[in-house]
């Protein structure tokens, strides 16, 4: 899962992003995503280990996912390797392309939008995710980041 003998969620960096994360939830929604309350390093791993998948990609020409909790690395049958290598465009199918596009662009305008859609393991299972939400992520500059998106309702199809 990493590469050094910290476990992912007590990597700084992994700490870091998972603030970056949750400060532009906040930003956008109004709201907190989880209970704030606990230090960083705790909310780290409450996000990697939640009933809930999270991920992120950043600002690459052809984004790239950056984070991926255990129910997304589940989902999509991928280790933290090979999630954090995998373009995000290729989380969906082609024939779906047009719309993922669509819903990133209206993201990026927006700040955040609720989404539903078919998206595709890496074995080529399909699942459909059903009252997701994406946002911006955005530094303390109001800086655009990347994209993050959360589920927790999927179906197999």
């Amino acid at each position: 899962m990493s590469n050094n003998k910290q476990l992912l969620w007590e990597q700084d960096a992994i700490i870091r992003h998972i603030q970056l994360v949750l400060q532009s939830y906040k930003h956008w929604t109004g709201n907190d995503l989880v209970n704030m309350s606990d230090s960083p390093e705790e909310i780290a791993q409450q996000i990697f280990e939640a009933p809930f998948a999270l991920v992120s990609h950043g600002t690459e020409a052809d984004p790239i996912f950056n984070y991926g909790n255990r129910k997304a690395l589940t989902t999509w049958e991928l280790s933290w390797e090979e999630f954090t290598k995998m373009p995000s465009r290729q989380s969906a199918e082609e024939v779906v392309q047009e719309e993922r596009d669509r819903l990133l662009q209206e993201t990026e305008a927006k700040g955040f939008s609720n989404f539903s859609g078919v998206r595709i393991s890496s074995t080529g299972k399909r699942f459909h995710i059903k009252n997701g939400i994406i946002w911006n992520l955005v530094d303390e500059q109001n800086q655009y980041c990347g994209q993050a998106a959360i589920y927790s309702n999927t179906v197999w199809l």
